[in-house]
């Protein structure tokens, strides 16, 4: 490993980066008049916590604006380098961080932390804080896994999907399509009806909820854009793509 990559995946290096996301997310949430979809959203929203906010991974990165000040709020973040950058700035912006992260093969799951994760995420509903969950399949966009339906199942907590989008922003060619707020525009948080997975669901009732959340997150996505006069981008490629 060479000096500058020590350097770059040092603490300080992750907290200098951390400083300089936080604020610029910060500027974001100053600069964007931000209205709730369907208004009124918390009066219904309070009475569900603790809850489990989904999202995709791409649009993640506004999702803390959703917190209020007396919100208590925790999510699950990865090992990675990314991953310690992404702490960094979530604990500036009032949100607790799990370490670890889903896989795609049952053997990855101990090396990633996975299953210290969901018993992370377990306890802090159990604690009574919100969790933000990304529902992709690691390394896939915009495909809901079924981490977020063991979460839901083990818990008995309800899954919100959430999406919090800007009118301006920079799209990214990551794997996760990821976008990022632009200030002085305008914002929406929206929200989706909450979803509850029984206990007992057999394979197929598994598969059901799976899908569910994958549609209600498409769905309050493409609603949160149209609110900012904008389509959601992944799925204007989705219907490009397959034309």
């Amino acid at each position: 490993m060479s000096v500058v990559t020590r350097i770059a995946r040092s603490r300080a290096a992750q907290e200098s980066l951390g400083f300089l996301g936080a604020s610029y997310l910060k500027l974001v949430r100053g600069t964007n008049r931000f209205t709730l979809d369907p208004p009124g959203a918390y009066d219904w929203l309070s009475p569900l916590r603790p809850f489990i906010i989904a999202m995709w991974h791409g649009q993640h990165l506004l999702v803390p604006f959703m917190r209020r000040p007396e919100d208590r709020a925790a999510t699950m973040v990865s090992r990675s380098f990314d991953g310690g950058v992404n702490t960094a700035v979530l604990e500036r912006m009032g949100v607790r961080v799990i370490r670890g992260s889903g896989a795609r093969r049952a053997s990855d799951i101990w090396a990633k932390g996975g299953v210290q994760a969901l018993r992370g995420c377990l306890k802090a509903l159990e604690d009574g804080e919100n969790v933000a969950f990304s529902a992709d399949v690691p390394k896939v966009s915009r495909r809901c896994g079924e981490g977020i339906v063991m979460l839901a199942r083990l818990s008995g907590r309800p899954v919100v999907p959430t999406a919090v989008v800007t009118s301006r922003y920079l799209q990214f060619d990551s794997w996760d399509r990821a976008s990022l707020g632009l200030p002085f525009g305008r914002g929406v948080m929206a929200f989706g009806e909450p979803i509850t997975v029984a206990r007992d669901l057999d394979a197929g009732g598994i598969e059901a909820a799976r899908l569910r959340i994958e549609a209600d997150l498409d769905a309050v996505h493409a609603r949160a854009f149209a609110q900012v006069g904008r389509t959601d981008p992944v799925l204007t490629g989705r219907r490009t793509s397959t034309r």
